[in-house]
């Protein structure tokens, strides 16, 4: 871990992301679906601090949003994985400092986080689908099959393929594009602050 992770305030900085999460700012919404606050949080600090810091900033950002949301899904592998990309990015290519820059990793940070989960949900429909089938019997499941009668409506309550190709497709790209609009304003303040402060602290 490198200099940010000494100072417990700016690590503490991650408790905002589920405050701002539950929250929910309506004014800074597009289409009723907020930013994704994970991205704009991770991002930063994970430029600034380095691929295993950003990786384990991601895992525990992605296990306190999972407390925060319980279910079938988990945020936590595809934070995960951006923390360490954005922190390799942070050493080794040139320093960041174009506000475009930052709103195109964020766009495909928000757009890989949310295929993630949609990938997620696709796999629980799936598998409730098979379960119900078995747990009705094989002759009434090809029965319902048969009649067009998705067998998964019967089943345990939760995301269907309908469900992802229609409004889970809308809210993905809504929050796709708020993150990107705001990303260039906010992650270019934290990141400013964060290179600041980490510098002062080499002295």
């Amino acid at each position: 871990m490198d200099l940010l992770t000494r100072q417990p305030l700016l690590a503490a900085s991650a408790l905002l992301v589920p405050l701002l999460v539950l929250a929910s700012p309506g004014w800074l919404s597009l289409d009723g679906v907020g930013p994704c606050w994970a991205v704009l949080w991770l991002l930063p600090w994970a430029l600034s601090d380095g691929p295993f810091s950003g990786a384990c900033a991601g895992l525990a950002l992605g296990l306190l949003l999972d407390a925060v949301y319980p279910g079938g899904v988990t945020q936590a592998p595809a934070l995960l994985l951006l923390g360490w990309w954005w922190g390799r990015m942070g050493r080794r290519a040139p320093p960041i400092q174009r506000s475009f820059s930052l709103g195109l990793l964020a766009l495909l940070g928000t757009a890989l986080l949310g295929l993630t989960l949609m990938l997620q949900w696709g796999v629980h429909d799936w598998v409730s689908t098979r379960e119900a089938i078995r747990l009705a019997g094989p002759e009434l499941g090809r029965r319902l099959e048969g009649q067009g009668v998705n067998p998964a409506l019967l089943a345990l309550p939760g995301w269907r393929w309908d469900d992802l190709a229609g409004p889970g497709l809308r809210v993905l790209l809504s929050q796709t594009l708020i993150t990107a609009l705001l990303a260039p304003m906010l992650c270019s303040l934290q990141l400013l602050l964060w290179r600041q402060l980490g510098s002062g602290w080499r002295r």
